[in-house]
């Protein structure tokens, strides 16, 4: 049993402030999700380490309740 998209991105946006935050369902099976992630809070951080509060920010889901996630992270553009 997966996790909904809505609720995934819920709890990526709740985790990370001001995250704009789009996820797109792979495959239609509700278990393997792509998240593309905006956030200033990324400025200046390593890939590695936006990954990381992504992950932080699913509380342990990822890997159980959420099977596949592929994570996509981004500094907003125009912005210093």
């Amino acid at each position: 049993m997966g996790m909904e998209a809505d609720h995934i991105e819920k709890m990526i946006r709740d985790g990370i402030a001001g995250a704009d935050v789009r996820i797109e369902d792979l495959r239609g099976d509700g278990e393997h999700y792509a998240a593309i992630v905006t956030a200033e809070a990324f400025r200046g951080l390593s890939r590695i380490a936006q990954h990381r509060m992504v992950q932080e920010a699913l509380q342990g889901k990822l890997g159980t309740d959420l099977h596949a996630l592929q994570i996509h992270t981004k500094v907003p553009e125009g912005t210093k």
